[in-house]
């Protein structure tokens, strides 16, 4: 099977470079676009950024056949054993089932905040519903990255279906065109935007502890309700990907973001893109969150099954060397 490099045209590359490229709709290494057409299917490296995607080869083609046996439990749902070049190194996306199983050819999935700020809590569930009425989309309860997302979405979604709400993860957007996914984006965006709070850190007085300095999302651990959303639990996957569960309030030497109450967050001076980008994440959808809304933490048993989880290992192993 040939690997039809030629789907990758420079309209889907722009796109998955400018979602990458926008801390609003992806963060670091998060996220994931694909393009298929009959056997083949090219998506984003595991690790990888969107925001590379015009610079960098952050694309492996799969069997998709192959992949979309693997969403109905024939593999490990890894689909690791799609790839059609076998010198390739770099993993599919731990998303890659989901994205072969949905009948588009364009698809594109994203960690939008203003989803974020919507799909995290019921209140917010409830105003998308109704947002977004009129578009053919669906909502999708929480389950962990790869084959049990996979099969939550498998089991909502109808073969009209361009929009798929994931609760405490995301957004995926369909398409038969590039355009069509990008304006369909647009359209949802616009649709979900929300006001931003005129919040600003007051830089803390003291001293950042050693190894430490303060980060410019202070502001969270100023304000009594931001820090207790902020300390409550994580919301989505990639917070306990790179931060870790919740944001601690003492250090104890494994998380790379600590809350001091009232003064502001100390951030380790050696953390990585992909976790300052995280820190950002939780600051720009708490600044959104009307204080009438709630958020739903994804559980304990959530988080243990992301920490302990070698696919996350290995992408936060790549975003480090990044």
């Amino acid at each position: 099977m040939k690997n039809r490099p030629e789907l990758l045209t420079p309209e889907f590359r722009a796109l998955s470079a400018r979602l990458g490229s926008d801390p609003l709709q992806v963060q670091g290494p998060g996220g994931n676009t694909s393009i298929k057409d009959g056997d083949v299917m090219w998506i984003k490296a595991s690790g990888t950024e969107l925001a590379n995607a015009e610079t960098q080869d952050i694309f492996v083609a799969v069997d998709r056949n192959a992949a979309k046996a693997e969403a109905h439990g024939q593999g490990d749902g890894s689909c690791k054993q799609t790839v059609l070049d076998p010198a390739i190194t770099l993993r599919p996306s731990i998303e890659t089932t989901f994205h072969a199983a949905l009948d588009h050819k364009v698809v594109a999935h994203t960690h939008s905040v203003a989803t974020l700020v919507h799909v995290a809590g019921l209140e917010g569930r409830a105003q998308a519903v109704q947002k977004l009425a009129d578009l053919p989309f669906v909502m999708v309860p929480y389950a962990k990255p790869g084959l049990p997302l996979t099969r939550e979405i498998l089991s909502r979604v109808t073969p009209d279906t361009k929009v798929v709400l994931l609760q405490n993860h995301g957004l995926i957007c369909c398409g038969d065109t590039v355009d069509d996914v990008s304006n369909l984006i647009h359209d949802v965006e616009t649709r979900l935007a929300m006001a931003v709070s005129g919040r600003q850190t007051k830089p803390p007085k003291e001293r950042a502890p050693e190894g430490f300095e303060w980060a410019h999302e202070s502001w969270v651990a100023q304000e009594a309700w931001a820090m207790a959303h902020a300390t409550a639990g994580s919301y989505y996957p990639d917070h306990v990907v790179f931060l870790g569960p919740a944001l601690p309030v003492q250090d104890d030497g494994r998380w790379p973001a600590v809350l001091y109450d009232g003064v502001g967050i100390a951030l380790r001076v050696e953390a990585t893109p992909s976790q300052r980008a995280m820190l950002r994440c939780l600051s720009d959808i708490l600044a959104r969150l009307p204080s009438d809304w709630s958020l739903d933490p994804i559980g304990l048993e959530a988080e243990a099954e992301l920490l302990n989880w070698d696919a996350e290992k290995y992408r936060q192993t790549l975003a480090a060397r990044a």
